[in-house]
């Protein structure tokens, strides 16, 4: 313990406390600890393409996600100040204000993130310790059996070796701070005004109603495998489309960090030995190490993840139709059921997998529009926007990225086989529009 010193954490997509290792670390090792996180301005800007990077769906579950994190922190007496301000413009200042020994922060691996790390740690003093841990995977990059640049380029030879070769960490846990470990905070959580954000209005039919946070992440964890035991039919189910239970919606919490892939992950062996072990519980881990393969791709491939020929570097002859775009964008094209789950995406911030597929194929094989403007308009949209599952996906999908055989869906077929009734299109659409 280094006694009488303090600690800063700088958080980003890690909004959480269980399973937090710079938390942790931070708490073991320091006297004293502040945590501070920055809405960064960037983030609520206008992309190349035209759309605000975060729209007001994931920007709102954001705030519910911090405004959840600053309560259960200060339950630990630890402090977290919120800016909305870029991280390199500040951090230096907090430093000499708070007479920071030590700065705790997440490693990442794409160029938007190490540029702000980098432009922020040339401003500190150089005194300062920094650790750099990286908190995002599920299997550890230390503890998987090949290097950055030996990762497969198909998931199941990944699959295969990790599975045989590798062990997933244990959780890290925080240690509760002394009362006096308190600082005056005169800080607040911007509105969605503040962000330059119209408010949101909840929609009955939204398949995703829950609120951002780490104690919904928790509350829906225990839920959905303990509660209601609805993970026992997971990989039937998982292609669903209407309502609350076919999927454990996970994906939005993970993908700010309210909890961690490593805790949904022992929790599900908890389910196994207390409960059972079947296929369905199998396919939530399978589905967590496929987020990991994308965050390993992206740390081997860098910038080619976002880049038009992507990491096969095929060349393919791509258009920039606005009209065309803006079709699939309000779900006006010919297909009832791109329309539908567009119409959803629009009004609720979310959608589901396999309408994911679907109208990502859809817009990339038939409309035959640059995939890039897909996936810069789900980046702006999700709740549960990740950069590498969603790149990853988009590439995959548009037959430049991990899938050699460059397939497309049959969107009738899909229509057909995943909504037979027409439950989802009658949900979305009016009669007379199919």
């Amino acid at each position: 313990m280094q006694k009488n010193k303090t600690a800063l954490i700088w958080l980003t997509n890690n909004l959480r406390t269980i399973d937090n290792v710079l938390l942790a670390n931070a708490c073991k090792e320091y006297t004293n600890v502040i945590a501070v996180y920055f809405f960064n301005p960037n983030h609520y800007k206008k992309d190349v393409f035209g759309f605000t990077k975060t729209e007001r769906f994931r920007a709102q579950f954001l705030i519910e996600t911090v405004q959840n994190l600053k309560d259960n922190l200060e339950k630990l007496n630890i402090s977290l100040l919120t800016f909305l301000d870029h991280p390199e413009n500040l951090i230096s200042e907090i430093v000499s204000k708070y007479n920071i020994d030590a700065l705790f922060l997440q490693k990442e691996f794409t160029s938007e993130e190490t540029i702000c790390i980098q432009k922020t740690k040339t401003e500190l003093p150089k005194e300062i310790s920094i650790f750099e841990e990286y908190d995002q995977f599920l299997y550890h990059p230390d503890d998987i059996p090949f290097s950055t640049s030996e990762i497969p380029i198909t998931f199941t030879s990944f699959r295969k070796k990790v599975e045989k070769y590798s062990t997933i960490k244990q959780r890290f846990y925080p240690i509760k701070k002394e009362e006096t470990n308190l600082v005056l905070n005169k800080t607040k959580i911007p509105t969605l005004k503040k962000l330059g954000l119209t408010d949101i209005t909840k929609n009955s039919n939204s398949a995703f109603p829950f609120s951002g946070g780490e104690n919904e992440a928790l509350k829906r964890l225990e839920y959905y495998f303990f509660e209601t035991k609805k993970i026992a039919f997971y990989k039937q189910t998982r292609n669903g489309l209407t309502g609350t239970d076919y999927s454990s919606k996970f994906s939005t919490w993970l993908a700010n960090g309210a909890i961690s892939a490593k805790n949904i992950y022992w929790k599900l062996k908890e389910y196994e030995k207390e409960i059972e072990k079947n296929q369905s519980t199998y396919w939530m881990y399978f589905e967590l190490l496929w987020r990991d393969y994308f965050k390993y791709i992206a740390s081997k491939h860098g910038d080619l993840l976002f880049k038009q020929r992507g990491i096969l570097q095929k060349k393919y002859n791509w258009n920039n139709n606005q009209s065309i775009i803006q079709n699939w964008i309000n779900g006006n094209t010919k297909e009832p059921f791109v329309n539908a789950n567009m119409i959803e995406l629009k009004e609720t911030g979310w959608m589901s997998n396999r309408g994911r597929q679907n109208v990502a194929s859809y817009f990339a094989k038939e409309l035959k529009q640059d995939w890039r403007i897909g996936a810069a308009y789900f980046e702006s949209m999700l709740l549960d926007y990740d950069p590498h599952s969603n790149y990853g996906n988009w590439q995959y999908v548009a037959g430049v990225g991990n899938d050699p055989r460059d397939r497309k869906f049959n969107i009738q077929l899909q229509a057909q086989r995943y909504d037979k009734n027409h439950t989802f299109r009658h949900l979305w659409l009016q009669p007379t529009l199919f």
